[in-house]
Order: C-alpha cells, then sequence, then structure tokens
C-alpha cells in the first residue's frame, strides 16, 4: 500500500515543478510532490497526469490564470471526461466531471470545431454560452484551447482567471493558450505513437497550483564590539537590509535606525544583558527594510569569550518575512479564522477556530473542509465557496450549523487559497412576505445561495433530456427542490391553446379546469407567456386580490409564474407552488427567469424529437417484416423494441425466410451505430440475406456472399449476423455465427444451454473471411432463441452475465405459447427508461404433430 503525507488525499498532486525538481518516482509519496498511485501513470515522471500538470501549470501561470483543468476524451464516444483539476477542489466541481461533445458549452464546441474559444468577462460568456453561466453564475474570464495534433482532436486545455469587463482577451495571452494546447497535443500524440495510454476513464487528478513566491527566510550576522561601538555585516545582512556590502556604515546606529525605537533600546539592552551575564539572549524586533515592509527578525547574541570579559558580541539577524506576524494576528483577533488551499484543505486555523468549531487543530488542519467541518458541505454555502474560487471575489454569508446556531462567514481568496473569517452572530429577523427580506428556509441569506447552486445540475441535465417526459421530470427533481417548491405545473401552447402536459403536488383534478385554455383569457398562466414577463405572488392574499375571478386551491402558500420562451417563440408556462408565504428576491428572480429559459429550449426541443423519433420509428417499423410464414411443427415469432436514447433508428433486425427444400432460414442481425445510415444499410443487409437464400445457398455462402456486400457496398459500418437454416421435418439445423451473440436452445425437458457456435469476424472487415457451419437439431418441443446484444448488455456488467440471466428466464418458461415467453423476456427491458440500444429478439420453436394440433 502506497503512504500519503499528512496533507494529501486521494487523486492529488501538488506540483512542484516549479519551485524544485519533480516528483521521485522511487518514493512518490515522500514530497511535495506527491503523486498517488493512479491507474494512468505508467511511471510518474512519464505518467499521464504529470503530462497534464506540467502542461496545465503552465497554461495557468503563463496567462496570469487563477485554476485550470483538461478535458480528454473517455473510452465513451462522444464523452470528454474531466482529467485534471489545478487549483480547485474536485469535489466542489463534479457536475462538470462529463462533457458530452454535443452540449452547448465551450470545452465542448471546442473540441468539436478545433478552434479555441477566449472569454473576457461574463457579459461575453453570456452571450455566446447562455448555459455556462446559468450552470456557473459568477464574474471570471476563461480561454478554451483545442488539444490537437495533426487533427486529431485529444480534448481540450482550459484556463480560468478573473474577468476583465469590456477587454477581451489579448492577443498574447490567445497565443499564449494556444501554444500551450498545442505543446501538451504533441505530448499526447507521442504517447499515443508508443502505445502508451491517452484516454481517461476515472475520476479526475487535482493538482495544487505553486504558491506565490514569498521572502525567503534570510540568516545575517554581525560582529559587534562594545567598545569602539563598531559592526562588521556579512552579505547577508546587508542583503536584509537592501544595502550593498561594500557601503554598510559600520556603526551599531546604522543598524539601530532601521529598528523601531522600543526596538532600538531593546537591542542595547540585549547587548548588555548579554554581556553582563555571559550567557544567550534572543529577542524578537521588527526592522523596516527596503520599500517600508515590516520584518519580524529573530536577534540572538552571547557575549565572546563565553567567561563574558570580553566586549565582543557576535549577533545573529534572521529574516523570517511575514508570516509568524500573520499567526500572531490571527491569535490575537476575536474571531475565528480559518485558511484552506485551492484544494479545499485546511492549512491553518486560529486558537478561535477551535472553540467555534469545537474541534482540536490537529482534527483539522491537513483535512478537506468538506471533511473536517461538515455543515459547509451544503451546497447553498459551498456555492459561496465555489464563486470566491473562480472569481476571486470575497463573499459573505449567514450560515446555520445547527438550528439555534448563526455564523457570519466571510471569504477572503487569493492566489494560494482562501483565508475564511467566521463569527457567531443572532438569528436574522425575516418578514414574511417581503422581497427585500425572503422568508425562511431556502429564501434566507444562508440559503439563497441554492437558488444559484442548482443551475448547475438543472442546466446539465436539461441537455440530457430529449422527450417532454423526461423534461418535466428533470424540472421535477431540480427546479421544485432548489427553491422549496411543492407544486410545479407545466403547460405547453398549440393553436393559441394552453395545454396541461404536467403537474405534481396540486389537488387532484383542480387544474383540469384551465387545461385547453386559450391566449385572451385573464389567468397569470396565460398573461405571464403572453406579456413575456414573470409574475411573483409572495401569498396567496397577493394572487387572490390580483386575480379575484380564479380558483386558488389553497389560501396559504405562494405562487410563480414563468415564461416559456425559447429563441422568441413561445412555447408555454411553468408555475411553481409554495406551501407558506415567502418572498423572491432579486437573486432567485433573475435565476429563475433565466431557468424558464432553459426550460423552454428543453420542451422545444423536446417537440421537434416527438415528432421525429415518430418518422424514425416509422422508418425501423417498414424495414422490419410485416408478418412471419406459417409452417408446420414450427412456429416463429419476432420481437423489436427501439432504444430509448437519442432520436435515430437502430440498425438491429431479424427476419425469417422461406427457401427451397422446404427448410426455413431464421436470421437475426445488428448493424454498427444508428440513424439514418445504419438504418439503410440493415435494409440493403436485409435484401442480401434474403436474396442469397431464396437462391439456394448454403448458409456458409450466404453470410460470405453477405460480407463481400457490405466490402463492395463501403458504408464505413460493420455488422454481426446469425442464420440459422432449419428443416421443420427433422430439426435439422446448420448454423453460422459472424461476431453475433451465441443463440440459446431450451431443450424440451426444459434444459437450456448457450449453444457453442463455431464463428467468423464481423461482415465488413475482411473479404476473405471464411464462416464455419455448425450443425444442430431442434428435436420437438425444442425453442431456440436469437437476440441482439441489448438485451443483454447492461453497463458496467459483463455480457456473459447478461446471456446467464436471459438463459435462465428461457428455461423457467416450459410449455408456455411462445408469444407469452418472447414477452416474459423483453418485459423487464421493456419497462427500463433509459435503453441505450435497440433490441431485436426471433424465437422458433419445433413442435410434434400432437402438440402443433393442440
Amino acid at each position: 500500500m502506497r503512504r500519503r503525507t499528512a496533507l494529501a488525499h486521494p487523486d492529488c498532486v501538488t506540483w512542484s515543478g516549479a519551485a524544485g525538481p519533480a516528483p521521485s518516482a522511487e518514493r512518490p509519496s515522500d514530497r511535495s510532490g506527491t503523486v498517488p498511485g493512479n491507474a494512468h501513470a505508467d511511471g510518474l515522471l512519464g505518467g499521464l497526469p504529470m503530462a497534464l500538470a506540467g502542461a496545465t501549470v503552465q497554461a495557468v501561470e503563463s496567462v496570469g490564470g487563477s485554476a485550470g483543468c483538461v478535458y480528454l476524451r473517455s473510452g465513451t464516444p462522444g464523452l470528454l471526461r474531466l482529467a485534471l483539476l489545478a487549483g480547485l477542489p474536485g469535489a466542489l466541481f463534479r457536475p462538470w466531471w462529463r462533457m458530452h461533445v454535443n452540449r452547448p458549452f465551450p470545452v465542448a464546441e471546442v473540441h468539436r470545431s478545433g478552434q479555441p474559444v477566449y472569454l473576457g468577462d461574463a457579459e461575453e460568456a453570456m452571450q455566446r454560452f447562455p448555459q455556462l453561466m446559468a450552470s456557473l453564475p459568477f464574474p471570471f474570464g476563461s480561454l478554451y484551447a483545442p488539444v490537437v495534433h495533426d487533427r486529431e482532436a485529444f480534448g481540450v486545455l482550459v484556463v480560468l482567471r478573473p474577468a476583465t469587463p469590456g477587454k477581451p482577451v489579448d492577443a498574447v495571452d490567445r497565443k499564449r493558450a494556444a501554444e500551450a494546447g498545442k505543446q501538451l497535443g504533441e505530448v499526447l500524440a507521442q504517447r499515443a505513437a508508443e502505445g502508451r495510454q491517452t484516454l481517461w476513464d476515472t475520476e479526475p487528478v487535482c493538482v495544487q497550483l505553486p504558491s506565490v513566491t514569498t521572502p525567503p527566510i534570510r540568516v545575517g550576522t554581525f560582529d559587534w564590539d562594545l567598545t569602539q561601538g563598531t559592526v562588521a555585516a556579512d552579505e547577508g545582512l546587508c542583503s536584509i537590509l537592501g544595502i550593498a556590502p561594500g557601503t554598510f556604515p559600520g556603526t551599531v546606529e546604522s543598524l539601530a535606525e532601521r529598528l523601531a525605537p522600543e526596538d532600538a533600546y531593546g537591542l542595547w539592552a540585549l547587548a548588555r544583558q548579554a554581556a553582563e551575564s555571559g550567557g544567550i539572549a534572543a529577542r524578537r524586533m521588527r526592522l523596516i527594510g527596503p520599500g517600508g515592509r515590516s520584518h519580524l527578525l529573530e536577534v540572538s547574541a552571547r557575549a565572546d569569550p563565553p567567561d563574558g570579559v570580553g566586549t565582543r558580541m557576535t549577533g545573529f539577524l534572521v529574516d523570517l518575512g511575514t508570516v509568524p506576524i500573520g499567526s500572531d494576528a490571527t491569535e490575537r483577533v476575536p474571531r475565528a479564522v480559518v485558511a484552506i488551499d485551492r484544494l479545499g484543505r485546511i492549512m491553518y486555523v486560529n486558537r478561535h477556530s477551535e472553540d467555534l468549531l469545537r474541534l482540536p487543530r490537529a482534527r483539522l488542519v491537513g483535512r478537506l473542509l468538506r471533511d473536517a467541518v461538515p455543515w459547509f458541505g451544503h451546497p447553498s454555502y459551498e456555492e459561496y465557496l465555489r464563486a470566491a474560487l473562480i472569481s476571486d471575489d470575497s463573499a459573505h454569508f449567514l450560515a446555520s450549523p445547527d438550528p439555534d446556531e448563526w455564523l457570519s462567514v466571510s471569504l477572503y481568496p487569493g492566489h494560494d487559497g482562501v483565508t475564511i473569517v467566521l463569527v457567531e452572530g443572532e438569528q436574522p429577523d425575516y418578514r414574511p412576505g417581503s422581497v427585500s427580506h425572503p422568508a425562511p428556509g431556502i429564501g434566507s441569506p444562508a440559503d439563497r445561495a441554492a437558488s444559484l447552486y442548482r443551475p448547475v445540475a438543472l442546466a446539465i441535465a436539461l441537455t440530457e433530456a430529449v422527450t417532454a417526459r423526461q423534461v418535466s421530470a428533470v424540472v421535477t427533481e431540480e427546479l421544485l427542490p432548489a427553491f422549496g417548491g411543492r407544486q410545479l405545473a407545466i403547460y405547453l401552447l398549440s393553436d393559441r391553446h394552453l395545454y396541461l402536459a404536467h403537474e405534481t403536488g396540486f389537488p387532484q383534478g383542480f387544474l383540469e379546469r384551465f387545461d385547453g385554455v386559450s391566449l385572451d383569457v385573464r389567468l397569470p398562466g396565460v398573461e405571464t407567456l403572453t406579456t413575456g414577463r414573470p409574475m411573483f405572488f409572495e401569498s396567496m392574499e397577493q394572487l387572490a386580490g390580483s386575480y379575484p375571478d380564479i380558483p386558488l386551491d389553497a389560501h396559504v402558500g405562494a405562487r410563480a409564474f414563468l415564461p416559456l420562451i425559447a429563441s422568441g417563440r413561445p412555447v408555454g408556462s411553468c408555475i411553481l407552488g409554495f406551501d407558506r408565504p415567502r418572498g423572491f428576491s432579486p437573486e432567485e428572480r433573475t435565476v429563475l427567469t433565466a431557468l424558464a429559459g432553459l426550460i423552454a429550449q428543453a420542451l422545444e426541443r423536446a417537440r421537434r424529437y416527438d415528432s421525429e423519433a415518430a418518422l424514425a420509428r416509422g422508418l425501423q417499423d417498414a424495414l422490419l417484416p410485416n408478418r412471419l410464414p406459417v409452417r408446420d411443427k414450427v412456429d416463429t415469432v419476432g420481437r423489436y423494441l427501439a432504444g430509448t436514447q437519442g432520436m435515430e433508428v437502430g440498425g438491429d433486425w431479424y427476419d425469417v425466410i422461406e427457401t427451397g427444400g422446404g427448410r426455413l432460414a431464421l436470421v437475426i442481425g445488428d448493424v454498427q451505430g444508428h440513424g439514418v445510415a445504419a438504418a439503410a444499410t440493415m435494409g440493403q443487409l436485409r435484401s442480401a440475406v434474403r436474396a442469397f437464400a431464396l437462391g439456394g445457398h448454403a448458409p456458409q455462402d450466404v453470410v460470405q456472399g453477405t460480407n463481400k456486400l457490405l466490402i463492395d457496398l463501403d458504408p464505413g459500418q460493420f455488422a454481426s449476423l446469425c442464420y440459422v437454416a432449419l428443416d421443420p421435418e427433422t430439426g435439422a439445423a446448420l448454423a453460422v455465427r459472424a461476431g453475433h451473440p451465441p443463440p440459446l436452445l431450451r431443450h424440451p425437458d426444459g434444459a437450456t444451454e448457450v449453444l457453442d457456435l463455431d464463428g467468423g469476424v464481423v461482415l465488413g472487415v475482411a473479404d476473405d473471411a471464411t464462416y464455419p457451419v455448425t450443425e444442430l437439431r431442434l428435436e420437438p418441443g425444442a425453442v431456440l432463441a436469437l437476440f441482439t446484444d441489448g438485451l443483454v448488455e447492461r453497463p458496467g456488467a459483463d455480457i456473459d452475465d447478461g446471456i446467464e440471466r436471459l438463459r435462465a428466464s428461457l428455461a423457467e418458461h416450459g410449455l408456455a405459447p411462445l408469444t407469452e415467453t418472447a414477452d416474459d423476456l423483453i418485459r423487464e427491458a421493456r419497462q427500463t427508461v433509459e435503453r441505450p440500444d435497440d433490441i431485436a429478439l426471433l424465437l422458433a420453436a419445433r413442435w410434434s404433430e400432437l402438440a402443433a394440433h393442440r
């Protein structure tokens, strides 16, 4: 097991390249350049994390940044993963660990286009990437550089820095960022050429940025002849005083004049004490150095010789910089002071912090803030910390660690971390229903940041919702908890009427009276859409006063009516209901209005999806067989189940073909990918298999001919196929498999096995591929199951486990009707909300004459 330093935590790298040697490969945890074990580190000095760390730190420093990160391709097509985060806590930015390349965010656009993006401030970012600012509503600047080499895109390098309002990123910084991305691309290309890892499929590594250079500890010496009053100073002392060695006056007065008057007298007293006692004397003094900066000095002296007879004294002057002054000062301040680094680790606490947090320093220093002080992990409080780290602006808020305890919290960020000041306070006095004094709960000053935190989850989740049902579910799960709401209703516009699309929390049937209302009816849900302005009612009395004729579902509470408008087009309206009267702060009103725009865009996209998906499914159905042939002694049943992710058709298919000699060809196949191209290829392959089969070709020739045809068509896709030629009279069968999952066979006695068929490569890979034939026999009462991998694959699970589950399920059905068996086998998949792949299933059962007539 690897050891970690006291201040290290998993997946953390303290980058010391700017200040010293790189971490040691022999003892990776014994130095400040800690690199804990990581699957991507192939030798620490040459590992992927170290390559990313060096490039990111250099990029951050070259453009005056405060943090940076690198996104890399993952093993999942179309998915980027955050590989390295410099200068920010990883857990605090978990919502951004994954980024799909089709998202409307700058990281995704840079990776898609290969062109950099530079955003000087929040206004510029809002104009180009509104969803970025909805998820990170803070003032900051950002630079995004593609990590590419010879047109191969490896990922994106990102640098965050303080905003420059009204000033775009200058040409010099643009060039530096782009060059950093290019250089990292060259490094990753070299790794790829050497067969080393360039993909990222795990959590990000966190990197501590180099500290700002501070005055080093310097030591100077002087020799003081008490009789003559002369002082000889070495170069160290002269350096501290900021004078050239040759120009030092050589008098004690020249040293004393740089001290405060009280310290000058102390220096003389120190000399007398040392001379008279013959022992060692020491004193802490303040010395004014170059530029007026106050230094803390430790002066120690002793008489020479040791018996105290002599009149010479040697002094040691040590410049400790400003750190001890700061530590002493915070101990004297009657408030708690906690310092964390930019990775969220506690680096210093004063005595008052121990009293207030009720924990000793030993249990605080070195730990992550969210672990040591759990209440600080509340999303609303973390949002303030996130804002301070990104924008470098101070933040102030009230926190309530316990129901009867309130703290005033101030955050002061800097290059090396954040200083946190905690002061005990009293519970704030709210006036329910007041805009300037929001109601308790999520509207309180302590929790108002949650209204800024939730856009992170909501904006990201909405980009993945593709149906109106999914959009409504996301809004219910993310928007209501963020603002303490209990009721939600979404109305969609169609033919100048609003129709209820989703509701939760309202009395059953209450909203039906408003379903289908026209746009000329005076209702708040209608007027918010026609005027384009959100409407907030802090109490039901306010709502009743503005609309005295409408029925109310409650006498106590508050309501918000939001217009759903996407790209200037009205989509519908959204109603949020609250059980208690409450105010809506300006921040909440702004955020709710922005979220309504995101919801409208998602619903508009879902509306297009519904129409396009219906068309796609119609195309898919047209490519599948309308009916299967009916033959004596053999029953066949097919099922097809479309995937639920995305709006494109798939390439799964099945078929049953009556060939010469009374045989039946049972066929199932799966074309790689989805979309119109996959469906078109599927249609061509189905036609080819049918043509070869009807031509009387042997099973292996059917598959070989289809393989050559696919290669000649060159659609850029490959396909798997399983082809079984069955004689219904005898049950003899010849099976050929081309990269397809093996079929299942249930014997008449119920025993079910996975058929071990010899197989060849998938279709479309090698034009000289051969496909061996396996002989089978289906006894009367046996059932053969052909299926595509969508039925047995599960994310993160082995496909063999899925095949085993299907085998066990098939074994349980005995002599049940074949249609019932088919429905049962896909029932679990049909009930699954998220299916990433299509499913095709083909069952063939051979019956005896007696069974066939029953």
